[in-house]
């Protein structure tokens, strides 16, 4: 508990308790230098031994320990926030890391990958979903993130068909809350004669939209962001985009929250060349082709249902030039170093005419059976 530091009339003296709060900021301060120092000296020892630099199960150790330790004194929310800018800080620290999202400036997409790695990572906007599949694919950049699925309108189809394209793997995953807001130039819904978006966004906002400005044409660009960007050029237009793009490109708001939905979500996932170790708390997602033969699925499924496995998501995607084919994305809980999920992809792997894996990552705190 805090100390009361009181002046003669037994009352707290204000001048006093701001300087305790500057000698505990300092102190703070002191420390977060202090521990990334450390940081780099373990990622210099992570080089020497050819390491991964990044280690789940530690991270997430981190985190339950200081839940633990703080016992819903400090709000848990902000705790997390606070301490993952610094652990993610610490470990960028250790090699510098260049993330590719779905551009331009201040995207949802970028809003999530802010949210993953902090302030300190090296963000380059990208143009089209399947181009930063490209770039992590050839190694141009280290991560790219990308909309997986929204809990309104379901999958984002240019993600799924890039993964069967692209040789990558998922290596973590991030929840955004979506809401979406309505902006142009002057701020005045007379001046709209054109709406601009990504067809997600315009999508999710259809009813508002055909309600608020009827016969008022809608087109669908490359991302939220390049809607906000000629949004700030051409004073007739408006786009649907993040709270982000307000500021970034000095427009006015002329509606917030315009989503049809409350508790709009989206699931990013995080694409590299490598997935991570073990967290203890892990997601693995597999791509798969069946046996043109009658319960083919059926017995996939109950591969995984023997072994108890518990499945979070399966989805169908038709192979491009062969009509009447289908690929399976399933995603479930655990990791593919666990006994069981190895165990169970080794029989996928028999029994279908097609098997690849995705990656096996940890769960997003939202995710997380415990959150």
């Amino acid at each position: 508990m805090p100390l009361k530091i009181m002046s003669e009339n037994n009352k707290v003296d204000l001048g006093k308790v701001r300087d305790r709060i500057d000698e505990i900021d300092d102190t703070i301060l002191r420390l977060l230098i202090e521990r990334l120092g450390y940081a780099k000296e373990i990622g210099m020892l992570k080089s020497k031994d050819n390491r991964a630099k990044w280690d789940p199960l530690r991270e997430r150790q981190i985190y339950d320990r200081l839940k633990k330790n703080n016992g819903k004194q400090f709000p848990e929310d902000a705790l997390f926030s606070i301490f993952h800018e610094i652990i993610t800080t610490c470990r960028l620290s250790q090699k510098p890391t260049q993330v590719a999202y779905l551009g331009p400036e201040a995207t949802f997409s970028h809003l999530a990958a802010v949210k993953y790695f902090g302030q300190t990572a090296d963000y380059r906007a990208i143009e089209t979903i399947e181009d930063i599949f490209c770039e992590v694919e050839r190694g141009r950049v280290d991560y790219g993130i990308v909309p997986l699925e929204n809990s309104i309108e379901g999958s984002v189809t240019s993600s799924l068909d890039s993964f069967i394209k692209y040789k990558v793997q998922i290596c973590g995953e991030e929840f955004l809350p979506i809401t979406h807001n309505l902006m142009n130039f002057s701020g005045n819904m007379e001046d709209i004669k054109t709406v601009l978006s990504h067809s997600q966004p315009l999508a999710q906002c259809r009813e508002w939209l055909k309600k608020n400005l009827p016969g008022i044409p809608c087109q669908t660009v490359f991302s939220t962001g390049l809607a906000a960007q000629m949004a700030a050029k051409d004073p007739s237009v408006a786009a649907i985009a993040s709270s982000l793009a307000i500021k970034t490109y000095q427009l006015q708001i002329v509606a917030r929250g315009i989503e049809d939905y409350r508790g709009n979500t989206t699931r990013f996932v995080l694409i590299g060349k490598q997935s991570p170790t073990m967290s203890g708390r892990d997601k693995t997602s597999l791509l798969v082709g069946l046996l043109d033969k009658p319960g083919a699925l059926n017995d996939s499924l109950t591969i995984l249902a023997r072994r108890n496995i518990n499945l979070t998501r399966i989805e169908s995607r038709p192979v491009k030039g062969e009509p009447g084919k289908y690929l399976f994305f399933i995603d479930m809980l655990g990791h593919m170093n666990d006994g069981v999920i190895t165990e169970a992809c080794e029989r996928l792997r028999e029994s279908c005419s097609y098997f690849e894996w995705l990656g096996s990552y940890p769960q997003a705190k939202e995710s997380a059976a415990d959150a």
